[in-house]
């Protein structure tokens, strides 16, 4: 991918802003330990109050062509990454770890739902989400949008993206590459990065459900 340039440096600093700070369990550490923080222990570190601006309401479209609101799309424990299927690498990697690490948590009955948000819908329409989803989880969701939508909702994640190229049919898109994870009245837990395996992340999301 290409290297990070103006635009891609802000959004990181944006997401910084929430969970600032290098740490060692996750690409941003978070701030000081919040005494009241019930979750605590199952974070790489402490939850930085700037963290709850991570989320919001959003309308999209699912894989399935139906309009969807984040009330119906994030009504318990959800993982959510944004990508976008003519991904060459990364994404399909990405995905297919978050689809394990909702088997493993399957396993151990807790159930988590996986969502791929594409940040390419001039090209993912619901019908290349489907397939792409489809192959990956049952009930991972796709979601897709008017370019209006997806702005919307990356900002609303911090999420960065951005076109490579001016091709309008072969081209690749830069963007970050973080999982969030969100509580089923919609606020923000936790971020992973791409590095952490799919073990890890079904212990600490197990961590969260059993603390709900």
């Amino acid at each position: 991918m290409p290297k990070p340039n103006a635009a891609r440096a802000a959004a990181f600093a944006g997401l910084a802003v929430a969970v600032a700070g290098l740490g060692a369990g996750a690409w941003f550490a978070f701030g000081p330990s919040q005494g009241d923080d019930r979750f605590a222990e199952c974070r790489a570190s402490a939850v930085a109050p700037g963290a709850a601006t991570i989320g919001g309401p959003f309308t999209m479209t699912d894989h399935t062509g139906a309009t969807v609101t984040d009330a119906e799309v994030i009504d318990g424990l959800t993982l959510v990454y944004f990508g976008y299927t003519f991904c060459p690498d990364v994404c399909p990697f990405d995905t297919a770890n978050m689809a394990q690490a909702t088997e493993i948590l399957e396993e151990r009955g807790i159930e988590a739902t996986p969502v791929f948000v594409t940040i390419d819908p001039a090209r993912d329409t619901p019908e290349a989400l489907s397939d792409f989803v489809g192959a990956l989880h049952p009930r991972m969701i796709g979601l897709t949008g008017t370019p209006e939508q997806t702005q919307a909702i990356a900002k609303a994640y911090k999420a960065y993206y951005a076109k490579q190229g001016d091709d309008p049919e072969v081209y690749l898109m830069d963007h970050s590459t973080f999982t969030y994870l969100m509580a089923p009245d919609g606020s923000f837990l936790d971020v992973f990065r791409r590095d952490v395996p799919p073990a890890e992340v079904a212990d600490r999301v197990q961590c969260f459900a059993e603390r709900l």
